[in-house]
């Protein structure tokens, strides 16, 4: 029977479930505004974010802090360092990150404030990366020098104090055997660009393991601002098997793993896997591998190049660039670019940049001359190579096989008094070459005793490329060279100097010989042509295209690489040389609604038109809400 009892009752058991309710609630709620001070055994934070939105929030966002259960049951693995910290380890990382930002600005190198630039200018990419490249390209000139070299190294070397909001993906020796997965913890449906970091050479400035990530991102920066790559379709990756950095290994606010490097066959598989994996998810995608160690360079690239669309920058990049700019000193001597093949060069450093340049070199001479094989086996006679043991001949021990073909005999040195081992001094008085080209990432290599020995040469207007980066591993300064050598030479670097006031009006030019002028467009060449691979003859159309870009006036007043503003022009006539060259090798199979037949229709001003056509812009989307 209902009554009174039974109705108070119910009001009773309806108000406790209404109080519970209300206790839920407010337990939620609140632990939303302590996610930071949760303590074991508290009510976890109920929450509908996964991935890369969560790191995106403020109220839920730990950083490294969290915990590897966290990273596999959010689907955050992958997307933060491995390395997880405390609270108090991010703390105490933060205050350091502070004293070493002063310390900088008191005692730092050219430009005092160059990682508060950077620090700005990452703020206003987390915030609206529209914006951020809208700057980016309409101050390139200004900007490149400080989200790519020199500021990238200086960030490199910060980077586990600098880390605020994570950018890119981390694969490490930690996830073998997860990485199939992993790579569908990145947001994006389509990535067309890839550059990735093992961080075992950065720069010139060695292994600085997890925290090379910088130099994707900062490489990536350029494929969006040069290249028209569309930023949401780009992704920087770090491969952390370990560092062999002591520093690092003994930093407990270090945000990779505290663990020699791997080696040999566990390395490969690792890297095998990383590829196998994006190549599964995202089978056009393009990989760019930068700064790896040389021992591993040349194997990788190798072992991939006609599997995967992938390129090595270090290898192939500095590569073009540098032919380009032996070719434009041809041009500033007064002599056509087919005399390339007479030039005497000295190679100071023989590591992948070095060896990846001498065999670009080696083949564009040899083209030159007929492209055959005699043509290809005497260009070698051009080249006197000096590595940190001197120079490199055919019976020194335990020769580096990649440097072997270009060990000259002893036959060879006997008439010029030279032996293996003879210093870079010695080499360049004998030899007296038309080329001194450094890419040894040894700063003040080019001594003055060097320059004073360059004066022997046989050329009328001897070329020096210091090309070593960052600034302060550059072979010599144009301020140094110029000095001793007088105006009537070309100069070249990889990092950007000013020109040199010479007196009487007259201006000694520094040309900076940066990737910067070729990478982005051999990548989106070959995304738009959507060649199978990246093809010595694309990177060879690519050199070629960049070295004629600048007219015969500027060469021959020394110029011989373009002004950095033009870089979305330069990059545009250079992806079109990419895409001409991949029609002709048959290798092009087309992009989106442009198919392989209509590609081969297509006239130079016209793939000029279709590249253009692709190139993103930054410019704001009209938005419109819709209900789910």
């Amino acid at each position: 029977m209902w009554n009174a009892n039974s109705q108070l009752r119910l009001c009773s058991s309806i108000l406790r479930q209404r109080i519970k309710q209300q206790q839920q609630e407010f337990l939620i709620g609140t632990s939303i505004r302590r996610s930071f001070t949760t303590t074991e055994g508290s009510r976890p934070t109920i929450i509908h974010k996964r991935s890369i939105d969560i790191l995106h929030d403020p109220w839920f966002n730990k950083g490294t802090a969290f915990s590897m259960t966290e990273r596999d049951r959010l689907d955050l693995r992958g997307l933060l360092p491995p390395n997880v910290m405390s609270s108090q380890q991010q703390i105490e990382r933060f205050m350091a990150d502070l004293k070493r930002l002063e310390e900088q600005a008191r005692d730092g190198p050219n430009d005092p404030y160059a990682l508060a630039k950077w620090r700005i200018l990452n703020r206003l990419h987390d915030r609206n990366e529209t914006m951020y490249y809208k700057v980016l390209i309409d101050n390139i000139a200004e900007y490149a020098p400080i989200v790519y070299t020199p500021t990238v190294g200086l960030v490199c070397q910060n980077y586990s104090g600098l880390f605020r909001r994570p950018r890119g993906m981390y694969f490490s020796a930690q996830d073998r055997g997860e990485m199939m997965s992993m790579v569908y913890n990145w947001p994006a449906e389509q990535v067309d660009m890839i550059v990735v970091t093992d961080g075992s050479r950065i720069l010139g400035l060695g292994d600085l393991g997890v925290q090379g990530i910088g130099i994707s991102i900062g490489k990536l920066d350029l494929y969006v601002a040069a290249a028209g790559i569309n930023p949401q379709r780009v992704l920087p990756v770090m491969i952390d098997v370990g560092t062999n950095n002591e520093k690092l290994l003994k930093d407990p606010l270090y945000l990779g793993l505290q663990q020699n490097r791997l080696e040999g066959e566990e390395y490969i598989s690792i890297i095998d896997e990383f590829m196998e994996a994006v190549f599964t998810r995202w089978p056009h995608v393009i990989v760019q591998f930068e700064d790896f160690q040389t021992k591993w360079a040349f194997k990788l690239l190798q072992r991939y190049r006609n599997t995967y669309r992938m390129f090595n920058d270090d290898v192939q990049g500095t590569a073009g660039v540098a032919i380009a700019g032996l070719l434009g000193a041809v041009r500033a001597q007064g002599k056509p670019m087919t005399e390339f093949p007479k030039q005497k060069i000295v190679v100071a450093g023989a590591g992948s940049a070095g060896i990846g340049v001498l065999n670009a070199a080696r083949q564009t001479m040899s083209r030159m001359s007929g492209n055959n094989e005699a043509s290809f086996e005497s260009s070698r006679s051009q080249f006197w190579v000096v590595d940190a043991n001197g120079l490199i001949a055919e019976d020194r021990p335990n020769i580096d096989p990649d440097a072997l073909p270009f060990a000259r005999t002893v036959k060879e040195l006997g008439p010029l008094g030279l032996q293996s081992g003879s210093s870079l001094v010695d080499v360049v008085r004998q030899v007296k070459p038309d080329v001194l080209l450094g890419l040894s990432a040894v700063g003040g290599l080019f001594s003055t005793e060097v320059l004073e020995a360059l004066k022997g040469s046989t050329s009328s207007r001897p070329a020096i490329f210091a090309m070593s980066n960052p600034t302060k591993n550059a072979e010599c300064t144009p301020d140094e060279a110029f000095a001793v050598l007088g105006g009537d030479i070309i100069f070249a670097s990889g990092s950007p100097f000013k020109d040199v006031d010479l007196g009487d009006g007259r201006i000694g030019h520094c040309n900076q010989g940066n990737n910067m002028y070729l990478f982005p467009g051999i990548g989106l060449g070959t995304l738009l042509s959507g060649s199978r691979i990246v093809s010595d003859g694309m990177l060879q159309a690519a050199a070629e295209c960049l070295a004629a870009y600048i007219t015969e006036k500027e060469v021959l007043n020394g110029t011989i690489f373009p002004c950095v503003s033009s870089i979305r022009d330069i990059t545009k006539q250079v992806a079109a040389a990419v895409v001409k060259e991949a029609i002709e090798e048959d290798l092009a199979e087309g992009y989106r609604d442009m198919d392989a037949r209509e590609l081969q229709k297509l006239s130079q001003e016209e793939i000029l038109t279709y590249v253009q056509n692709n190139m993103w812009s930054p410019q704001y989307p009209t938005m419109v809400y819709k209900k789910d």
